[in-house]
């Protein structure tokens, strides 16, 4: 049955997935029809659902709705014109659904940003070559309209950097660890507790989760190929409540910061901790908020900041892209025809910055002066150097440096360098300074 193509003709969806997300979408169309009906020119309806559970309680009435079991059935059910994917997964029933609706040429939008990080070229292929428009907004930055701003308002100009804090849960962890003292262990605990973490907290605090939706950006942006392979990723699982305080003593916060340029050498992108000027807009961002700064050669550097995640404005972002394709906007996938991405060159770390040295010397003669040497000799000058307390054994002596700006490659060649004097009581901790 083909689509309904009158501007008066509802358009149906069929919504795979019914967690937070799913029954904030049904939420919003439950409640604002006229306004959504106003808005796009058309009605749009739900006519049938997709969940693991049919009898679970939701808190919202799905009765109207017919119920497959199989989402590959709903996204091929002939009253269904837009396909609703919000189960999550990188593979599975969430790609399988979502490949079968764009081989039969129906509209999908997703929130699934591992799916796209990995299949992202793949499937923005087969939507354009059946006619089908993707869609994404809330894969990225939960509320925060970041992709149209990529693809629409910022279409005029070439991106020159992107840069931001994309995962609420990293966000909150160093946010409170820094408020109240606590440890990483005591506040990663805690988020647990509160549910903040995914079942697999790895996807979080070890910058996974912020670098598909990263990997995404940096897609859009550059007009190159999805290239998550190729993303750099650290974690927060390091730092310690000493770190936070030394950056604070310094005027800087640390935060798990992605960035994204294509420079000289290729495409540079990095999901890790950097410390960022305490008064900066990233600075200044607390608790689970999310923020991107893009940076145009016209419009200069904007800032967008909001809810990164949660029922709500990640909803709200669905129905974005929901109404855009109610009203017939049709976009590509990553904002340019699929077939005219390229495969970046990946470069890692080719921009010099300073960097954030913490390590712990044993207390032999010497030993400071043998790490110096070891920064030198790998062409890395020292900007300032502090000596703090000594630890709880008197044997060891804590020491900070930050270092001038340097490339990655020379700082990793003063690490090896360091750990050949045998005066190094623990690995050494390097944070990289941003100024955003």
């Amino acid at each position: 049955m083909p689509k309904s193509t009158s501007p008066q003709a509802p358009l149906r969806l069929g919504i795979a997935g019914l967690g937070t997300v799913g029954v904030g979408v049904i939420k919003i169309i439950q409640r604002k029809a006229n306004l959504i009906a106003e808005r796009s020119g058309r009605p749009v309806v739900i006519t049938a659902v997709s969940a693991r559970s049919r009898d679970k309680d939701r808190g919202v009435d799905i009765s109207g709705y017919a119920w497959e079991d199989d989402p590959v059935a709903l996204a091929l059910r002939e009253d269904v014109d837009l396909f609703v994917e919000l189960m999550g997964g990188s593979d599975g029933p969430a790609k399988a659904a979502t490949e079968a609706a764009l081989a039969v040429g129906k509209d999908v939008v997703t929130a699934n940003k591992a799916m796209l990080a990995h299949h992202g070229q793949m499937l923005a292929e087969k939507a354009e070559a059946k006619g089908a428009v993707l869609r994404f907004e809330a894969a990225v930055a939960g509320g925060i309209p970041v992709i149209k701003a990529l693809t629409e308002g910022l279409a005029g100009n070439r991106i020159e950097r992107i840069a931001g804090v994309m995962n609420g849960t990293c966000n909150y962890i160093l946010t409170r660890m820094e408020n109240e003292g606590l440890s990483y262990d005591e506040v990663f605990a805690a988020a647990k507790a509160l549910g903040y973490l995914e079942a697999d907290p790895t996807l979080d605090v070890g910058g996974i989760d912020a670098g598909h939706k990263l990997a995404l950006l940096a897609a859009i942006g550059f007009g190159t190929q999805v290239d998550f392979d190729n993303m750099v990723l650290e974690g927060i699982e390091r730092i310690t409540i000493e770190d936070i305080r030394h950056a604070a003593d310094m005027g800087y916060r640390i935060k798990l910061l992605g960035i994204a340029q294509m420079t000289g050498r290729g495409l540079e992108q990095r999901m890790t901790p950097c410390l960022v000027p305490a008064l900066s807009p990233l600075g200044q961002l607390e608790n689970a908020t999310n923020m991107v700064v893009l940076e145009g050669d016209e419009v200069g550097q904007i800032v967008l900041r909001g809810a990164g995640a949660g029922e709500g404005p990640t909803a709200s972002a669905v129905m974005s892209d929901v109404l855009d394709i109610a009203r017939g906007i049709r976009v590509p996938t990553f904002g340019v025809p699929a077939a005219a991405l390229e495969k970046a060159i990946p470069a890692v770390a080719a921009t010099p910055a300073p960097f954030y040295l913490r390590m712990s010397l044993l207390d032999k003669p010497g030993a400071l002066a043998k790490i110096a040497a070891a920064l030198g000799d790998a062409g890395v000058s020292i900007d300032r150097m502090r000596q703090y307390g000594q630890d709880a054994n008197p044997e060891v002596a804590p020491v900070l440096i930050v270092t001038d700006a340097t490339s990655r490659a020379s700082l990793d060649a003063a690490l090896e360098g360091m750990k050949a004097t045998s005066v190094l009581a623990s690995e050494p901790v390097a944070i990289r300074i941003e100024n955003v």
